[in-house]
């Protein structure tokens, strides 16, 4: 009985010094080296002491020995991302904007089922979104606006039903909008600015009753606008200048007091735009134009 004490209270013991000096797994520990090797960890604005215990590296949130949280924000990452960032089975944000970043997306990205807050934007990565998004159940906020995807929107969005935030505007997406979106009930801001979108504005987008923010402008879309409009009464923001639609009546049924911004290509609508922080949808100004960067 005293040696089984004895080796309980020395694993207990050796739990607690592991977590009083801030370590992790192998496993993910590995993870975050790898990133920090593939993105020119010496070069970042606040690089990691990798011989020091993780909780001390920059951005990085432990909870129970394990990464929850990677925040590395405007840090000059210059690389590409790893594919064993998808061993950070735990975490729940990921924000890795206003960097550097190339190349396409870890397709064990979507193995991280615990993701709530997915941040890449003002990157320079290129490739598809992957069609196994639809697995990041947890996923409130999906943004990578400002690089340089290609593809479709993959349908697999309309299976993340917590999501509140969808912003891939300023990249190079082509393909109709997915009548999916439609299934995202508690969406509140939806920014698909400055692609090749085209095609008709599906009718579901309507039922987004919890929309706030819906941007389209710049983009190739046609026919009318749906109907459906009218059911959007949570709206706020509406932006649909500059594409192709035969006709955009629909509009002049709608509260225009209900808007603090509102813009389209109907001579008629004044636009209008009130005093109001948007920095998440009217990201053009500031996109990348060297493409060549992201070979």
């Amino acid at each position: 009985m005293l040696r089984i004490t004895i080796f309980l209270f020395c694993l207990m013991s050796s739990a607690g010094i592991s977590l009083a000096n801030g370590q992790v797994s192998p496993k993910e520990k590995s993870a975050l080296v790898d990133l920090y090797n593939s993105t020119n960890g010496k070069e970042w604005n606040s690089s990691w002491d990798l011989n020091a215990p993780v909780n001390t590296w920059k951005g990085v949130e432990i909870n129970q020995g394990h990464v929850i949280g990677l925040t590395l924000f405007m840090n000059n990452l210059n690389g590409t991302l790893p594919e064993s960032l998808g061993d950070l089975k735990h975490i729940s944000t990921l924000n890795l904007a206003f960097n550097q970043i190339t190349g396409v997306l870890p397709k064990d990205l979507v193995k991280l089922e615990k993701l709530k807050t997915l941040r890449l934007e003002m990157n320079r990565i290129k490739g598809e979104i992957p069609e196994g998004v639809g697995h990041l159940k947890q996923l409130e906020i999906f943004s990578m606006f400002n690089n340089f995807l290609t593809g479709t929107i993959p349908e697999s969005f309309g299976e993340l039903k917590n999501l509140k935030e969808l912003n891939l505007s300023s990249n190079n997406l082509k393909g109709d909008i997915p009548k999916s979106i439609g299934n995202l009930s508690n969406l509140e801001a939806l920014g698909l600015f400055e692609n090749k979108l085209e095609g008709q504005i599906p009718a579901e987008i309507g039922n987004l009753v919890q929309l706030k923010e819906l941007v389209l402008s710049n983009n190739q879309l046609g026919g009318e606008i749906p109907a459906e409009f009218g059911q959007l009464a949570s709206l706020k923001i509406l932006q649909l200048q500059n594409n192709r639609f035969n006709s955009l009546n629909v509009l002049h049924g709608m509260d225009s007091d209900q808007f603090l911004v509102f813009d389209s290509d109907d001579k008629t609508l004044n636009p209008k735009f009130n005093e109001i922080k948007i920095d998440r949808t009217r990201m053009a100004d500031t996109k990348f134009e060297d493409e060549n960067e992201n070979e």
